[in-house]
């Protein structure tokens, strides 16, 4: 098994393993990841804001403009963060505002969840 879809299958085990439920895309991508959502707030994990600003669903990689990540020691920039499960990304566009969940593993940055703001 690739490393990418090991990982991918990791992160889904522990969503399963968390109780998160799985929400089927229904094209309104407002509240297309809420199990994700309250997977994050359930567990501490810190949630950051920014803006979408590409979406490579190829590659399960989304560009996202952040404001300071506390948890990774990081200022507010523009960089690329490969999704813990490609199908965090669906729905997503550029110029949404969104509240994620980033983490760093072997040197990659994560997200590993993400969701919409209106």
């Amino acid at each position: 098994m690739q490393a990418k879809h090991m990982l991918a299958f990791a992160a889904s085990l522990m969503a399963l393993a968390a109780g998160a439920q799985q929400v089927p895309a229904s094209g309104d991508h407002a509240s297309h990841h809420p199990a994700a959502a309250g997977t994050a707030a359930a567990s501490g994990e810190p949630r950051s804001e920014g803006e979408v600003r590409k979406v490579d669903l190829e590659q399960g990689k989304v560009t996202l403009r952040h404001g300071p990540l506390a948890n990774l020691d990081m200022p507010a920039m523009t960089m690329v963060f490969t999704a813990a499960d490609p199908g965090l990304l669906e729905g997503l566009k550029q110029g949404d505002k969104v509240r994620f969940v980033a983490n760093k593993k072997d040197g990659t940055y994560f997200v590993t969840t993400i969701e919409s703001i209106r």
